[in-house]
């Protein structure tokens, strides 16, 4: 939105209020960055912005409503959520649809974040801090980019994660641009890395796309890291999330115009819940999606008890490192990796992560899988090795004795 149509609009507003609502966390930090963009956001707009969360931190959306709605006549709902999957899709416009039942007052509800130039621009500076970090410059040397996301179950979230780093790619001098996830899909941080290594750059700009410095950031901070020291003739570095560049005001002033214009446009035609996408059949129709919403709201209804936050990202029980390296590739790694991942993925006991590991030094011994914190090394592994190695070792402890090559 120019300056001059966000004064139009500001000079149209009568009466209003925006709530900006936030996902919510354990850590404080991460509130507090929500409630000073909707300070942020109250100045660029001129009208009151409050901030509410969806779960683990106060108010509540039909909290936040009920105070606006005894003062204003009319209230437009923003979502501080970067894609959209459920509680966009959901958990949001099931709170709304509340509220507009409890109060007078009309109601709006705003889109996602979503796809933005201004953050295409914010991402872009995000991966040029690296770049100064480390020394190096695109358009002079060998840079690739990788846009680490959360990851989705949604296929909506996790296309759009690729779109907006096509979109980092067109018009700059990186030789890559690659979305990646930290965990729900593919690929993962640590195979889009360990991808493109083999291709040699000079360096290798990890740009995370989170809000805040949390724990998800800091996990790709690590992962960042542990790569950088595997491979020391490739760079890589980590940069800093979006957090409260001002940039974000522009796209949420834009979310908040359409939605109160009617404006709002939704990706309805490859949405799971109301297309049948192969593989999401089940997800189709609105009574699973309305279900779920309202067991969002059952299960974090209680916002002063959240030890048993279900959004923690603990580390997993089991790290399993299978050697991609020349002699175990030859040997069928690649096979054994995508079978080991496979197998976890159809257990529920399985609590691993599973990634792709530099040379082992067991060269004409491999594949090599190595299983920590047992360390334990299988040899000479197969892809139908994989059943035994995750239903007996990962799933219940059970060292598969005839594939150890050593313990540690």
């Amino acid at each position: 939105m120019s300056q001059g149509q966000l004064r139009n609009a500001i000079d149209s507003v009568d009466n209003e209020a925006v709530l900006l609502v936030g996902h919510g966390s354990r850590r404080e930090k991460s509130n507090e960055q929500v409630r000073e963009l909707a300070a942020m956001l109250e100045d660029r707009l001129e009208i009151p912005v409050d901030a509410a969360f969806l779960e683990l931190a106060e108010p509540a959306i039909p909290d936040a409503i009920e105070g606006l709605a005894a003062t204003v006549d009319s209230v437009t709902v923003v979502q501080l959520s970067l894609f959209a999957a459920s509680h966009v899709k959901n958990d949001v416009p099931v709170a709304v649809q509340q509220a507009r039942s409890a109060h007078e007052t009309e109601i709006k509800n705003g889109a996602h974040l979503g796809i933005h130039p201004a953050i295409v621009d914010l991402l872009d500076d995000r991966a040029k801090a690296v770049e100064e970090e480390l020394g190096v410059d695109r358009e002079e040397d060998d840079v690739a980019a990788v846009v680490c996301g959360r990851g989705s179950s949604d296929p909506d979230a996790n296309a759009d994660l690729h779109k907006l780093s096509r979109l980092l790619y067109e018009g700059r001098e990186f030789s890559h641009v690659e979305a990646s996830f930290i965990g729900i899909t593919e690929p993962t941080l640590d195979d889009s890395l360990s991808t493109i290594a083999k291709q040699r750059p000079d360096a290798i700009v990890v740009v995370p796309y989170m809000l805040g410095d949390g724990v998800l950031t800091g996990r790709i901070r690590e992962w960042t890291d542990d790569f950088d020291e595997e491979y020391p003739y490739v760079d890589a570095s980590c940069g800093d999330p979006l957090g409260t560049d001002s940039r974000l005001l522009d796209v949420l002033g834009d979310r908040w115009q359409e939605a109160r214009t009617d404006s709002v446009e939704m990706s309805c035609d490859t949405c799971k819940y109301k297309v049948d996408l192969t593989g999401y059949e089940e997800d189709t129709g609105g009574a699973r999606a309305m279900l779920r919403a309202l067991t969002q709201q059952e299960t974090h209804a209680d916002r002063s008890d959240v030890d048993d936050d279900p959004h923690t990202h603990d580390a997993p029980a089991k790290h399993v490192a299978v050697c991609t390296n020349q002699t175990c590739a030859e040997d069928g790694a690649p096979a054994v990796l995508e079978r080991l991942r496979q197998e976890a993925r159809d257990s529920d006991e399985c609590d691993a992560r599973i990634t792709r590991s530099s040379c082992l030094g067991r060269c004409g011994e491999g594949p090599m899988v190595a299983v920590y914190p047992e360390n334990v090394w299988y040899g000479g592994v197969q892809a139908e090795d994989a059943e035994r190695i995750v239903s007996s070792h990962l799933d219940r402890d059970r060292i598969v004795s005839d594939l150890v090559d050593q313990t540690l």
